[in-house]
């Protein structure tokens, strides 16, 4: 058993990681989060009350709340997923990234750095520092471009990109100078329950229900590598359990897919379990209410992940394949209205409107 601390543990990765600790493990959960637009405690479900989680909500900048979470807990393994993660959010304001991103992760390695040199021997020896980053600061690939490895030099794109970046590097600073026994992982697009309806499934999925147009960037041509968040919580627990300090390890679900096919997946599967309403007779299929709007800046063409590393060190490998995960993520939404109900809140439906409103729909 051990004491862990997950920041942003009220989001969509960060929930799943504390459900999962909770249901299959007998640790301690310390869930800190500073419930930003993204964070939302309803998505922890009956993991809230149970009797091993422990909420703080703390902004991982400020440092004196940080201090206090660690020297009254006494943690054993921190999960660092506390972020600020939508490209188009980072497009429109910046600050805020590097704030979190940035300033809090420095904020945290040096907490932790703090509270680690003071433990007992063995307790420092066992003690984990595990930063959860993005396979967007690889930049991007070519059609055929080889995929993403732990080698791949950065070239990250948009602001989001570039802070986490910027974290990963000040990780294994903290690493190498202090000898911090840190952990990375880098991952691609999850998706799956409980994500924030801002991200491209859950958006496509609601406003289908509604009849609304399913707006896709450009031709829809852009390339993602698919992980289902409960694959990826698996991976980080077994990555923060076996792997080895110093080490990176890139996370995958072996599941690319244009932008396009995602969505026309999502149409196909809405149209066998929730047909079109007579009131948009004028409309056949799902399929119709795709609309292209223009390319947002920087958009990378393609993201793949080359998961040997932790397939062969950690024997990790994703559970659900692209169809399966999806058929449980769009059946989720459907049987879920009250919890997306609740999180659509007004601040939402303004940023959706003034990200996709004011663009120009292309043919």
């Amino acid at each position: 058993m051990m004491k862990l601390l997950v920041t942003g543990g009220a989001g969509f990765i960060g929930s799943a990681v504390v459900r999962q600790f909770l249901a299959e493990t007998d640790d301690t959960v310390i869930n800190l989060d500073k419930l930003t637009y993204a964070g939302n405690l309803d998505s922890l479900g009956d993991s809230y009350d149970h009797p091993r989680h422990i909420f703080e909500r703390v902004d991982i900048c400020d440092r004196a709340e940080v201090e206090r979470v660690f020297q009254q807990h006494r943690p054993d393994a921190v999960m660092h997923l506390a972020a600020e993660s939508h490209v188009d959010r980072s497009i429109t304001g910046p600050a805020a990234f590097i704030e979190t991103n940035v300033v809090g992760t420095s904020t945290l390695l040096d907490v932790a750095r703090g509270y680690w040199s003071e433990l007992p021997s063995e307790q420092k020896q066992r003690f984990r520092f595990h930063h959860i980053s993005t396979d967007e600061v690889y930049g991007d690939l070519g059609p055929e471009d080889p995929a993403f490895t732990e080698e791949t030099p950065y070239a990250p794109s948009s602001p989001y990109s570039a802070s986490k970046a910027s974290s990963d590097h000040l990780v294994r600073a903290w690493q190498r100078t202090y000898g911090l026994p840190t952990l990375i992982t880098n991952c691609s697009n999850n998706y799956g329950p409980y994500q924030f309806p801002e991200k491209l499934i859950p958006l496509v999925i609601l406003n289908a229900l509604e009849g609304k147009p399913l707006p896709i960037y450009g031709k829809g041509d852009n390339i993602r590598d698919w992980l289902h968040v409960e694959d990826h919580a698996r991976a980080l627990r077994t990555v923060l359990a076996q792997g080895e300090p110093g080490r990176t390890y890139n996370i995958g679900g072996r599941a690319e897919k244009t932008n396009l096919q995602v969505v026309e997946a999502i149409c196909d599967l809405l149209d066998t379990h929730y047909p079109l309403p007579t009131t948009h007779s004028r409309l056949t299929t799902h399929r119709d209410l795709i609309t292209f709007v223009s390319d947002r800046p920087g958009h990378d063409r393609r993201y793949a992940i080359d998961d040997t590393r932790i397939s062969q060190e950690l024997d990790w490998q994703p559970q659900e394949n692209f169809d399966s995960g999806l058929r449980k993520t769009v059946q989720w939404y459907l049987d879920n209205p009250e919890w997306v109900n609740r999180v659509r809140s007004g601040a939402y439906r303004e940023w959706i409107e003034a990200n996709y409103a004011s663009r120009e729909a292309v043919s």
